[in-house]
């Protein structure tokens, strides 16, 4: 990181003394989130999004709250708060979902640590719309496969309340962090959590869905990550050199664990090039999404079936 990228000590503790509303945090956080040049791209691209974010979530405050309080004046210790995350949202990279332990996936809040990726799949746009041009009928039996925090799995539930839902990852980290964000929603009754790499451990079991946001980041990105995305865990990133190796291992086996009419979607964002150059022949359903996003696409069951044999050889 260079040097002229850091914003000093000093002008930090000027901040403390000198400044009092919430509205002056939220234009001071503005100015140094540009002028250090950070990377926004954990939910949101906005700078003044991510100020907000960091001011009032400090204060236990919601984003929604009446533009009145913006000119509220606060406390010494609480513009001390909102300083030291600042400091280390600038100076040290550091995501603010990691610095709040927080973040939002389908209107939803979750926890998140260091030990999983700070959710911001554009599959949360499929979920809130039900997969309504996907799926006939509302799915009973669901797999989130490399769950992380279980936010796509948790939000599936929330959209499916009738169906079952099975979360798994190869982490045993990521799975703690799912339990703490199954509790918090009260969803034991609904998503159940398995430790296993893919399909190898999950039991005899077909899926009306099947959801999957898996490591796909090629060895040329991994070495060009922002400094935000190198503090989350590299084993829900990496997948070797062309981005697929988790991926192919998917389409392998997916018919085998899809019901008769059942759908797969699986995201491999920058990887998308990649896996058409590797299967020029699969007619993968590309998602277009409204909000925007990309590189998320969609096999039926019987997609899966007539292409299984192109894929098992791929591995």
């Amino acid at each position: 990181m260079e040097n002229s990228l850091l914003i000093a000590k000093a002008t930090f503790a000027d901040a403390v003394n000198e400044l009092s509303s919430i509205r002056d945090f939220i234009r001071f956080s503005v100015t140094c989130l540009r002028a250090a040049d950070v990377h926004i791209g954990h939910g949101s691209e906005d700078p003044f999004a991510e100020a907000t974010a960091l001011v009032m979530q400090t204060l236990s405050l919601q984003w929604s709250a009446d533009a009145e309080i913006l000119d509220a004046k606060l406390l010494r210790s609480e513009r001390q708060a909102i300083v030291d995350l600042l400091e280390k949202r600038v100076n040290e990279r550091t995501p603010l979902g990691y610095l709040l332990n927080l973040s939002y996936f389908c209107g939803h809040p979750f926890y998140v640590d260091e030990r999983v990726l700070i959710p911001r799949s554009p599959i949360a746009e499929l979920i809130e719309n039900g997969f309504e041009d996907y799926l006939s009928q509302e799915p009973q039996r669901i797999l989130d496969m490399c769950t992380g925090s279980g936010c796509i799995a948790i939000a599936l539930a929330h959209v499916f309340p009738d169906a079952i839902v099975d979360a798994t990852d190869i982490s045993l980290d990521a799975l703690s962090v799912a339990a703490v964000n199954i509790e918090h929603h009260n969803m034991g009754e609904n998503v159940s959590l398995l430790e296993s790499d893919l399909f190898n451990k999950l039991p005899n079991q077909r899926y009306d869905l099947i959801v999957s946001n898996p490591p796909y980041v090629d060895s040329k990105d991994m070495a060009d990550l922002p400094q935000e995305y190198q503090q989350e865990p590299e084993l829900a990133l990496a997948a070797g050199v062309d981005g697929l190796d988790i991926v192919r291992k998917i389409l392998a086996q997916a018919a085998d664990y899809l019901t008769e009419d059942g759908l797969l979607v699986v995201e491999v964002g920058n990887s998308e090039w990649a896996l058409a150059q590797s299967y020029p022949d699969v007619e993968f359903n590309w998602i277009e999404f409204a909000r925007g996003g990309s590189g998320v696409f969609a096999l039926t069951a019987q997609q899966c079936r007539d292409y299984q044999q192109i894929f098992v050889e791929s591995i």
